[in-house]
């Protein structure tokens, strides 16, 4: 090759292949968090090979010369293939070119990922619509960071964007940071900077790249800091409002007390009912509880252009009645909508929603309540006290574990249940007892005792010490009675909704309407009857009215229109109560949905698999790395071998000593062989110092030189010992410490 062919190659910015690779670390690193929402699936081959096919088409193409816009519309170009062949083959046009069907099926699947998202339980089933999303995303995401990073040189840029797609897990499922993640994401950011600032070839930033490399590990040194320590010191964030005014919001995991105990008190909504008493109306129902908190059931949803629940099923001769509530929000900032149980029809909604057969509950991931003004049909089961006496508690096996108390649970908790029901001969008697018990003169409700004794919580040992204080509000109320129902093994699960509230003096076609604010933000409990359903029952002391039936020998409630055509619920197979200890085998988690009749290994193969790779990784990247060097088959090449050898195993590789000098330590005194150390130092004072060799011989000698370079690594590792060796092999020093460096001056063996 002439000097004339030769000079334009000088001009291209090096290091491309290096901070190629630092860009797909950092867009790997972004997804471990993806891994806590979004169970493992074929989407990890794609959002890991995707990226890497489009920065090596990059590469390619920067290496040809194209220019920056061709660069990008290729790649943009086979993003669109690639998406398409996967994820929409049937609507394209030879299988990778899309059609008018194809891009409008996109939507469609973002508004059905979106659902899934919000409404499903991590982690959640990678189905179709939701891999799309994320393949389809990180692939858009790549194309624009290789313009950012490759040719437009703005890595900052690039790491600020990374770091919000790396928040976005932790917005959507709020847990504990994720300190290895964290840490991946730190490191994957600082070598994308560091790549980035060694393919600079102006000789100022060559003198400056160290104090870069300073700032930058502060600046990472203060974010590890900032998110480990000061971040779970921060405030929860507020939910706006969606209109004029303050909107209040909902959490639906029983952290009541806050909202209950602010000075304010805003009104939510407004309501009327043909029923003769203002039903209470939920927005999440709470059936799995894990010892210290009732978690919000998370069970499959459906999309429903009309709001149409399933009929309500009974046993034959039991009344059911239909009652319309008419509800219209006024200040509630929430995806939770309010509404009266158990609901069969809703109309009047805008927006997306979503209805939980389970639970029938309405929620939404696109659209909120705020604003909303809908009409509710609820068909009532009306047993007599008779037949409610009859019944009992269900023994059919479940989707939701209702039954299970958690182990520790305190046994004071079922000794009192066993206590104040022991007189009681039936399932709703003893329900009824436990009831008058909680309202009765031992118990009092206050906001302020919870928080000055210290159990303002759910937990088993909160439940345990509100027993014995007997002060608390609704949610100690409502835990400790849904637990002592388990005690005595009956299903039972926690409900979050409002009161009724107060009436206003107006009337609407001839209802009376009722004004709720935050102050009736309330829990209650419910257990499960055979051929009845769900009854709700209240134990808080001084709040809502007390769960009562009337015999069939009273006076005829008249009230309502009763449903002529409910469902008739399938006899029981047992007619005995299900203690706890022997509820169905065969329940399921509710927050998953899956059978826990068989262990899931994955998870822990996958931990195993992470450390594994952890554990090879730094070998491996040494590997390759030496390899590189090899293929270059330079001098300088052969004598970074050799350096990068001194220094995993523990030897001073010092910036200002020569190359006979170093050469020398080695033979004298860490068995580098004579032969090989004197050629190899000869080849490159001959480089360094001598008239530019023809092509021939420049690859003649870097042969020879590569030669004599792996003959000394070999000699020098096998002088060590075999922990010594693997130490060198496993942990090599030379993928963080570079020769003449700082840390390279001076010898690190022990």
């Amino acid at each position: 090759m002439s000097a004339s062919e030769a000079a334009p190659r000088q001009k291209r910015p090096r290091g491309e292949v290096r901070l190629t690779i630092a860009l797909w670390i950092a867009i790997v690193a972004v997804i471990v968090p993806l891994l806590r929402v979004v169970a493992g699936g074929p989407w990890l081959l794609g959002v890991t090979l995707l990226p890497a096919a489009l920065l090596g088409i990059g590469f390619g193409l920067r290496r040809l010369r194209a220019p920056a816009i061709g660069v990008t519309l290729v790649e943009l170009a086979v993003w669109v293939g690639t998406v398409t062949a996967f994820f929409l083959p049937t609507a394209s046009f030879l299988g990778v070119i899309p059609t008018g069907a194809a891009i409008a099926e996109v939507p469609r699947l973002v508004e059905v990922a979106s659902g899934e998202i919000f409404l499903g339980v991590a982690p959640l089933e990678p189905t179709l619509a939701l891999s799309f999303v994320i393949v389809a995303s990180l692939g858009l995401l790549t194309v624009a960071l290789d313009h950012v990073v490759l040719t437009a040189r703005m890595p900052l840029l690039a790491a600020a964007a990374l770091v919000m797609v790396w928040l976005i897990p932790s917005i959507a499922v709020p847990a504990d940071i994720d300190v290895f993640a964290f840490v991946l994401l730190a490191a994957s950011l600082l070598y994308l900077i560091r790549a980035e600032t060694r393919t600079r070839e102006a000789t100022v930033m060559a003198a400056r790249s160290r104090g870069v490399m300073a700032v930058a590990t502060a600046i990472g040194a203060v974010a590890i800091v900032g998110a480990l320590v000061v971040g779970p010191a921060l405030p929860p964030p507020t939910i706006a409002a969606a209109g004029s005014g303050v909107a209040a919001s909902i959490d639906a995991s029983l952290d009541l007390g806050r909202d209950l105990r602010r000075r304010s008190d805003v009104t939510v909504l407004t309501m009327r009912s043909d029923a003769p008493q203002l039903p209470n109306l939920r927005v999440a129902t709470l059936s799995v509880f894990d010892g210290d908190v009732w978690l919000p059931d998370r069970m499959r949803s459906m999309s429903a252009t009309e709001v149409v629940f399933d009929p309500v099923a009974v046993t034959e001769g039991i009344r059911v009645t239909e009652y319309r509530t008419n509800v219209e929000v006024a200040q509630l900032s929430s995806a939770y909508l309010p509404i009266s149980y158990p609901a069969v029809e809703i109309t009047g909604l805008e927006g997306i929603w979503r209805t939980v057969p389970y639970s029938r509950t309405i929620v939404s991931g696109q659209s909120n309540a705020q604003g909303q003004s809908y009409e509710v049909v609820s068909h009532v089961p009306r047993p007599t006290l008779e037949q409610i006496r009859a019944a009992q508690t269900t023994t059919r096996s479940s989707v939701v574990d209702v039954f299970s108390l958690p182990e520790g649970t305190p046994a004071v908790i079922g000794e009192l249940a066993q206590e104040v029901t022991a007189d009681a001969a039936t399932d709703y008697d003893k329900l009824v007892a436990l009831q008058s018990w909680f309202r009765g003169p031992e118990f009092t409700y206050s906001l302020s005792t919870p928080v000055a004794d210290g159990f303002d919580g759910t937990g088993v040992d909160a439940v345990a010490t509100f027993l014995d204080v007997k002060e608390g509000y609704c949610i100690h109320f409502a835990s400790a009675f849904a637990l002592m129902a388990r005690s005595l093994g009956m299903p039972s699960r926690v409900v979050v909704g409002f009161l009724p509230g107060d009436y206003t003096g107006d009337t609407v076609d001839g209802e009376r309407v009722a004004e709720v604010t935050t102050g009736q933000l309330h829990a209650w409990p419910e257990v499960e009857f055979d051929g009845i359903g769900w009854v709700a029952f209240e134990p808080t002391k001084s709040l809502g009215a007390p769960t009562t039936f009337s015999s069939a020998a009273s006076p005829v409630d008249e009230s309502g229109e009763d449903v002529t055509d409910a469902t008739i619920a399938p006899t029981p197979t047992t007619t005995s109560t299900a203690t706890a200890d022997e509820r169905p085998a065969d329940a399921q988690d509710e927050a998953s949905g899956t059978s826990v009749r068989l262990v899931d290994l994955r998870p822990y193969l996958a931990v195993v698999g992470t450390l594994l790779v952890l554990a090879f990784a730094p070998g491996a990247a040494a590997a390759l790395r030496r390899q590189l060097l090899r293929r270059r088959g330079t001098v300088a090449a052969a004598w970074r071998l050799v350096q990068d050898t001194a220094i995993d195993l523990g030897v001073a590789v010092p910036g200002a000593e020569s190359p006979r000098a170093f050469g020398a330590r080695l033979m004298a005194t860490h068995d580098a062989p004579h032969t090989e150390t004197a050629r190899l130092v000869a080849a490159v004072e001959r480089a360094s110092y001598a008239d530019a060799a023809t092509a021939t011989d420049a690859a003649a000698r870097g042969a020879q030189a590569v030669a004599d370079a792996e003959g000394i690594r070999r000699e020098m590792l096998a002088a060590l010992t075999g922990s010594e060796r693997v130490r060198a092999l496993a942990l090599p020093r030379s993928l963080v410490i570079r020769p003449g460096s700082a840390f390279a001056d001076r010898d690190q063996l022990a």
